[in-house]
């Protein structure tokens, strides 16, 4: 097992506005354990990103980016430019330089 990962989380539609208009950030991520040492996973998943993300880049506004363990309804995850549903979603297991972007796809009126 690693001591860390490091992946690209990049924000767009408007997600970025939330994470201090950071559109692209390359982050390393510590091992597990230490991050959430009661976690039984042994390796990251996305819904570990979730957490690290909301506890070290989410600037404001939770509930527009995170609902209960997950993202927000009309949040769209693509992970290596591909939909998250092809991946399994929230239990999609991280690898050394995957690419996850967040698109919000809510707008006002």
């Amino acid at each position: 097992m690693a001591e860390t990962l490091t992946v690209e989380v990049m924000f767009g539609g408007g997600a970025e506005l939330l994470f201090n208009k950071v559109k692209r950030k390359e982050i390393t991520l510590p091992s597990l354990k230490t991050f959430l040492p009661d976690s039984q996973n042994l390796n990251w998943t996305l819904k570990e990103l979730l957490i690290w993300l909301k506890d070290n880049l989410l600037v404001e506004r939770e509930e527009l980016f995170l609902k209960d363990d997950s993202v927000r309804p009309g949040i769209l995850v693509l992970i290596n430019e591909e939909d998250w549903e092809l991946h399994g979603q929230l239990n999609y297991e991280l690898k050394e330089n995957d690419k996850i972007m967040f698109i919000s796809t809510l707008h006002g009126g």
